[in-house]
């Protein structure tokens, strides 16, 4: 009984798969995706001259398509200015120039030995 049982269920295992197995793979409706975008174009520019703070730096670019062109620059604290040109052509990669404009400046550190020094003087009396 239990033979004939094996049999039965091989024979439907085998009637399953003959039935499920398609003569063709199956077709999708739809193509391979198509970029539907317009290559980069851009053009933008910013400046900080903040004096209070000693904050003074820009960026420029400018890109169409794989080309791409640019300028940055900051004051450093040591009063230089550094500027970065830099383009980037297609796959030819990121391409910069960096210049300093002026001399650094160090100021000589003043020392300070013992204890801080009261910076005020003692009251002059109102009455006489």
């Amino acid at each position: 009984k239990r033979k004939i049982t094996l049999q039965i269920f091989a024979l439907a295992a085998l009637v399953v798969v003959a039935i499920a197995r398609p003569d063709n793979p199956p077709t999708y409706g739809y193509s391979a995706p198509t970029p539907s975008y317009a290559p980069a174009k851009y053009d933008f520019n910013y400046a900080v001259n903040d004096q209070p703070s000693a904050n003074d730096f820009g960026h420029q670019e400018a890109r169409d398509g794989d080309n791409t062109q640019g300028s940055y620059y900051v004051l450093l604290p040591d009063g230089r200015l550094q500027k970065v040109t830099y383009n980037v052509n297609g796959d030819s990669g990121y391409v910069a120039e960096v210049t300093y404009e002026g001399e650094a400046q160090y100021p000589t550190p003043q020392a300070t030995y013992g204890p801080p020094q009261p910076s005020y003087s003692p009251p002059t009396p109102a009455y006489g």
